[in-house]
């Protein structure tokens, strides 16, 4: 969606289509429910998350600015949201996706489980700050540029850059002596050759 289709929906929502905001939520659920997922390490939390991320998104929209980019803007919030909530939980390294009822899933779940949220690219996640995740993950996966990334995070850009490459050597590290182990998949193999 570009910044012209973007404007003309806030717009519209301002005006009372509330009904309009679901094109905004379709366009955006999957991927900050990625960040949110790896920034908190539990599905349940970051399904909340996610949710609250939006609600408050909406409540605030009317302070939105075309200054900063609207997924900017939404991840800023899914950022905000999710150092709060590591606040007040005293966050601990658990493993929670690894306790879940395989049964339960459906087929889709585990592709994705498999994929994107596999074991080994969960433990090394883990080795980072919250900082180096959020960064790893805007700039390694969501490709956002380091201006976005300086807007959402109210960093430099330039020392942006600098820490990005020793967090994705830092998240290197910590998931190649995983991988020898021989169960990590594929998929996730890949991923950590993007960094």
């Amino acid at each position: 969606m570009d910044t012209k289709q973007i404007e003309e929906l806030v717009d519209e929502i301002i005006q009372g289509a509330d009904d309009r905001y679901a094109i905004i939520m379709k366009s955006y659920q999957t991927p900050i429910f990625h960040y949110c997922y790896h920034i908190l390490g539990n599905r349940c939390e970051a399904e909340d998350a996610t949710q609250e991320v939006f609600f408050k998104a909406y409540r605030n929209l009317k302070k939105y600015s075309p200054i900063m980019p609207f997924a900017a803007w939404l991840y800023k919030i899914a950022y905000h949201h999710c150092i709060d909530l590591i606040r007040k939980r005293k966050w601990t390294k658990l493993l929670p996706f690894l306790m879940q009822d395989k049964e339960s899933q459906s087929d889709i779940e585990r592709h994705i489980e498999n994929v994107y949220f596999s074991e080994d690219v969960f433990l090394a996640m883990q080795t980072l700050s919250v900082e180096e995740r959020t960064l790893l993950l805007l700039r390694g996966v969501e490709e956002k540029t380091y201006e976005e990334i300086s807007l959402i995070m109210n960093k430099n850009a330039a020392s942006l850059r600098k820490k990005f490459e020793r967090t994705a050597s830092k998240f290197r590290s910590a998931y190649s002596p995983l991988g020898k182990g021989g169960s990590a998949h594929d998929e996730s193999k890949q991923i950590a050759r993007e960094y």
